[in-house]
């Protein structure tokens, strides 16, 4: 059976100030999606699972159908704040999206297939998606899981900070642990760190971070549902709290469910943080069509 593409596509783009998901970079109008689509198909991706919002989705639909409808299967889920709630009191004043977790969870039912995940606006680059097709077809099973790994110091934004789980890696290649970290930058000694509440912190340049391409096999959905009832228990009456993927992916170790292998790539990675982050990834691309990595108009 070909493995899924699920693209996290329903966050709210609050920093960004804009709809990035379908805000065209391409020489052709193509969105940053569209070459995470192109690579998936290449690679040998069977279906594509969008998570969208209802509000939105309309639009969506009328951007990406016209122009992969027959080239890959396709599939529509919603991210909605009630969904698998029952019996928690949401707060009224929350608006914030539950994460990235809770979306791959909203996905419940819909996934029979070992699959990745991988967001919206990030460009991942065909390295990555033949080693999450080789993972997921020869590797993968309910008991191993995998994140592809992209180097710390090729994900920074020159214009804010920005978040990456952080992994801790065994001399097997084999993740001991992931951690979230917010508000990463160069500080103005050209040090890379971290900042929390209780201050700065210097993290490795060459550290291994999870840039949301992770690998699992179906039951996966099924363990987010468990952990999502464990956070909202927890966490659920905080209006920004959010369950994230790297977290569900380090309980899914603590527990000992299973392991996850942290696959390094050597893809260049860029993405659209910011609205002044946009001009450096549309000129990115253009270097990469101009190289014949990808053609003009990728669906000519």
């Amino acid at each position: 059976m070909e493995p899924s593409l699920v693209i996290l596509a329903a966050g709210m783009a609050s920093r960004y100030g804009s709809r990035k998901q379908t805000q065209s970079f391409g020489p052709s109008g193509e969105t940053i999606l569209e070459y995470a689509i192109y690579d998936a198909i290449k690679a040998g991706f069977g279906k594509v699972i969008f998570i969208i919002r209802q509000d939105f989705s309309a639009d969506f639909r009328n951007m990406i159908e016209p122009k992969i409808q027959g080239k890959i299967e396709i599939d529509y889920v919603y991210q909605e704040l009630t969904f698998f709630t029952e019996g928690f009191s949401i707060p009224e004043e929350r608006t914030k999206p539950w994460g990235t977790a809770h979306a791959l969870l909203c996905c419940k039912g819909h996934i029979h297939e070992p699959f990745a995940v991988i967001n919206a606006d990030d460009f991942y680059g065909r390295d990555a998606f033949v080693k999450a097709f080789t993972f997921l077809t020869q590797t993968c099973n309910e008991q191993t899981c995998c994140i592809i790994g992209y180097s710390l110091q090729n994900t920074l934004s020159d214009n804010g900070t920005v978040s990456r789980g952080v992994c801790a890696v065994d001399e097997s290649g084999y993740l001991t642990d992931i951690n979230e970290r917010t508000s990463i930058e160069r500080n103005k000694a050209g040090v890379i760190v971290y900042q929390d509440a209780v201050g700065e912190h210097p993290l490795p340049e060459n550290c291994m971070v999870s840039m949301n391409f992770l690998c699992y096999a179906p039951g996966f959905v099924d363990f987010c549902e468990t952990g999502f009832h464990d956070f909202l228990q927890v966490q659920g009456q905080a209006l920004k709290s959010e369950f994230y993927l790297p977290t569900a992916t380090q309980n899914f170790i603590q527990q000992k469910k299973g392991v996850v292998q942290v696959i390094p790539t050597d893809a260049r990675w860029f993405g659209v943080t910011y609205q002044e982050d946009a001009p450096g990834v549309q000129n990115s691309i253009n270097e990469l069509v101009a190289a014949g990595k990808y053609p003009n108009n990728l669906w000519a």
